[in-house]
């Protein structure tokens, strides 16, 4: 089912017709009464359903709105003029937004790529397209988005890990563009039947479930502080490095191999430690 442009009529002349039609009945019932006159009655009748045909016929579309058309149960085709119009008074007219239109999901509770348990949301940005697959092809398409939008989200969720593992690996919580082009795609893929295009989608809320939420609070700490001290180490070890070379090249002192690593132990202690250290002054020989 595809949308198949229906034009239109404009509707005020026929607004103004019906007008006419209604004074032109309503002449004739009153001389037919007070005339006596019943040949006049048929007249009436007949002016009379032609202002309810005309009637009938008129309806009103706004700016980012259209009209299914359909008789007897065989669809038409899909008006899109504004402004008060007039078709075929026997068509059955449906009127469909345009316009765009977002919404939050609820949050839902899924397992990501690793099998944690996660909380996650989305906005989600979309518009009718195509009216008639909107209407005919599901029986409510704001409730087929919703629907499908959860499923979708959930389909998305299952696919990454929360966090980063490896370098290069997409996760939920890193790599957001990514994420996010990914859940428009699967929307566009479910929603397409329904004439639905899908404008943009994003994360909105993304947490680990509150069972294992400290838990994985400390696993993250944890992550943090060797990634700090890893780098804090190898700075140290290239100062050390920068610093024996600097003394050999210049010839300040020279240090046998057990006053070298007596060095390097308290050169990286100082470097590495978490206070401040205080510092002894020999005023003796090193030996």
């Amino acid at each position: 089912m595809k949308e198949n442009a229906k034009s239109s009529l404009p509707g005020i002349p026929f607004l103004l017709g019906a007008l006419v039609l209604a004074l032109g009945a309503a002449a004739v019932f009153v001389l037919a009464f007070a005339a006596r006159q019943p040949v006049l009655l048929p007249v009436a009748a007949v002016l009379a359903t032609l202002l309810v045909l005309l009637i009938a016929g008129l309806y009103k579309l706004e700016p980012n709105q259209s009209g299914v058309l359909s008789l007897f149960g065989r669809y038409v085709g899909t008006v899109n003029d504004n402004g008060l119009r007039w078709n075929n008074p026997f068509f059955s007219k449906k009127k469909i937004s345009l316009r765009v239109r977002n919404f939050e999901s609820g949050r839902l509770k899924v397992n990501e790529l690793d099998g944690s348990p996660i909380e996650i949301a989305a906005v989600i940005v979309w518009r009718v397209v195509d009216s008639a697959e909107a209407v005919f092809n599901v029986d409510d398409y704001e409730g087929f988005v919703h629907i499908q939008s959860e499923a979708a989200l959930r389909a998305m969720a299952t696919s990454y890990p929360y966090d980063q593992h490896e370098d290069g690996q997409i996760s939920l919580r890193s790599h957001a563009s990514e994420v996010s082009l990914h859940l428009k795609e699967q929307l566009d893929e479910r929603l397409s039947t329904a004439g639905v295009d899908v404008l943009d989608a994003r994360i909105s809320h993304l947490a680990y479930a509150p069972e294992i939420a400290h838990a994985m609070l400390q696993r993250q700490q944890a992550n943090a502080v060797i990634a700090a001290r890893t780098r804090i180490v190898a700075g140290a070890v290239g100062m050390v490095e920068m610093a024996l070379s600097e003394l050999q090249k210049n010839g300040v002192v020279q240090l046998d191999e057990e006053r070298k690593a007596q060095m390097v132990s308290n050169l990286l202690v100082v470097l590495c430690g978490e206070r401040g250290t205080q510092p002894i002054v020999n005023a003796g020989s090193i030996y």
